[in-house]
């Protein structure tokens, strides 16, 4: 049996050492979007019948607009980015993969599970590489330059916040996939939704791995509403950076030295990151850690209403 890679989450584990309810937690330990979007009414069809091909096209069509993807790059939906990422190391023959590090370790999980050789010091001759754009969890951005590899995956799960720094604009160049996850931004994780887009030969082979009806009928509604609502993208966009500020401030002033991140997730050197978890997870506040890193903890934003805990903790 594989053991459970290292991830955020894990409240249940959390709640059970040190005592309460889920639902008196404070879960900063991901890089959700503590306010999601809004579900709408849903058909009811959407629960009862197969997910139909006009249901999927909107989407599709709500997906090309809304990240302004390129003509000659292709679309799909898939059940969660996760489902991709893992599919993903198939479109090739195994080689060696540049995965610079460290990084969301799924990637390399799922190319070595392929028979891939994974590195995470550049050098010439790899015939793939995944970027994560911006990086989880340092927050780093990447160039075009470093789209140079036969197979180029482009992780964009939280590059939402800010699209001018997207590299969507290359999604048609041979061997390029751009994964986009819905959960992150909009905060609804539980859907499993998330897109590939790019080289439509690859893109068509991703979707043959997938099978039929990969998205559910109430996903794809829910998606196509979402990426439709501008409104609602934009006032998050300026909420995100304002409470990541806020954030910012609070742990500066609790002695913590910020190492990076995003709108979505901060990241911070605290010194001793083991005692900071305990000690936040003493106020049911729990927090992310890495095995890499005795000094880094990455905190998401806290939703409305979780402020005063937080800061009462802190």
């Amino acid at each position: 049996m594989t053991a459970p890679r290292d991830h955020g989450g894990g409240l249940d584990a959390a709640v059970a050492r040190h005592g309460g309810t889920r639902a008196a937690w404070v879960d900063l330990s991901t890089g959700i979007n503590p306010v999601p979007y809004p579900l709408p009414d849903l058909p009811k069809d959407a629960w009862t019948a197969l997910p139909d091909h006009g249901a999927q096209d909107a989407l599709i069509e709500a997906a090309r607009a809304f990240w302004d993807v390129p003509e000659g790059a292709a679309v799909l939906a898939a059940p969660g980015a996760s489902a991709l990422i893992a599919r993903l190391p198939g479109l090739m023959a195994a080689g060696r993969v540049h995965i610079p590090g460290p990084t969301y370790n799924e990637h390399a999980a799922a190319f070595a599970a392929h028979g891939w050789q994974v590195i995470t010091e550049a050098e010439t001759g790899a015939q793939a590489r995944v970027i994560v754009h911006p990086n989880n969890p340092t927050g780093l951005w990447h160039g075009e330059e470093s789209l140079d590899a036969g197979l180029m995956v482009v992780d964009e799960s939280f590059a939402d916040i800010r699209p001018d720094r997207s590299l969507i604009g290359h999604a048609a160049r041979p061997g390029v996939v751009v994964l986009k996850s819905f959960g992150k931004f909009w905060g609804l994780a539980g859907l499993r939704l998330g897109f590939a887009i790019g080289d439509p030969g690859m893109i068509a082979r991703l979707e043959a791995f997938l099978g039929p009806w990969p998205v559910s009928g109430p996903a794809l509604r829910i998606g196509r509403a979402a990426l439709c609502d501008r409104a609602w993208t934009q006032d998050t966009r300026a909420r995100l950076d304002e409470d990541a500020a806020h954030l910012d401030a609070l742990m500066i002033r609790a002695g913590a030295g910020l190492v990076g991140g995003c709108s979505l997730f901060r990241l911070y050197d605290v010194g001793d990151a083991a005692a900071w978890q305990e000690r936040l997870a003493r106020h049911h506040i729990w927090s992310r850690v890495f095995p890499y890193s005795a000094s880094w903890l990455r905190l998401g934003l806290p939703g409305p209403g979780q402020w005063a805990e937080v800061e009462a903790a802190l």
